[in-house]
């Protein structure tokens, strides 16, 4: 990869997308399918998907350990997928659930139980946390916890534009990224197909791009379909950990390789 092209995949991480596009050799795409742990049935079938797609796995869920014990066994990447509390508010049951009330004792043992529930989780993404996302106190609380276990990455599902996690994980030193875009806001087949060619998009625009999708048929469908072509049209698709060193690496070449004469 050119010095050029190092330098526009980092600077685009803080500048909107553009219509040109990056060089194909830096068109790599991360997905995550989040929510798995309710359903052993539509979850092994996610674990399916060709390829390094990683998974978000719910605490305390009925199959959620077992889920996370298949996923690691076939080399596929683990998240604790973390319930964060949201604007709209959750079921009564929700397992796992970090709130807006907890003092910091409270916060640190429920992350360390839900932590413990999902084994082989090299990192955490946010599950909804519309309201505790755009908190810093409570963001820099979930940081301290993630930095305290040491080589934990952060995905910010980023449900709220509010948000304020990524920002705290970066002051933390905590390795992070956000979600680009969420594949299947409803489950219609040219809603899917729309968001899939919207991520394909700001991968060329930017070189980088991240997708969520949740293991409904209609989800898993097109991800059956698209997935494995994806390398005949210059995507690379990485798991969420590599994805994000590989965001990492650009940056520290593009700081190192200075302006361009």
């Amino acid at each position: 990869m050119s010095r050029w092209h190092l330098i526009v995949a980092a600077l685009s991480v803080f500048a909107p997308p553009v219509s040109a596009e990056v060089a194909p050799d830096a068109w790599r795409i991360a997905i995550i399918i989040d929510d798995l742990g309710y359903g052993l049935a539509a979850g092994e079938r996610a674990l399916n998907l060709p390829g390094p797609v990683s998974y978000a796995v719910l605490p305390a869920t009925p199959w959620a350990r077992a889920l996370a014990e298949i996923a690691h066994e076939r080399g596929k990447e683990v998240l604790l997928h973390l319930p964060l509390q949201s604007v709209g508010g959750e079921p009564a049951d929700e397992p796992g659930l970090l709130a807006l009330d907890m003092t910091r004792l409270q916060f640190a043992h429920a992350f360390a139980a839900n932590f413990k529930s999902v084994p082989h989780a090299a990192g955490i993404n946010s599950h909804r946390g519309s309201l505790l996302t755009r908190h810093p106190g409570h963001m820099a609380w979930l940081m301290e916890e993630i930095k305290n276990r040491g080589g934990l990455y952060f995905v910010d599902s980023f449900t709220t534009h509010a948000s304020v996690a990524l920002r705290l994980a970066q002051e933390a030193g905590v390795a992070a990224v956000k979600r680009d875009v969420f594949l299947d806001p409803d489950h219609a087949p040219g809603t899917l197909e729309r968001e899939f060619e919207r991520l394909k998009k700001l991968a060329r625009q930017r070189g980088f791009a991240v997708g969520i999708g949740h293991p409904h048929p209609a989800t898993l469908d097109l991800l059956e379909q698209q997935l494995p072509g994806l390398p005949d049209e210059g995507f690379e698709l990485v798991g969420i950990g590599d994805y994000i060193a590989l965001r990492q690496q650009t940056r520290s070449a593009a700081t190192v390789a200075g302006p361009v004469e």
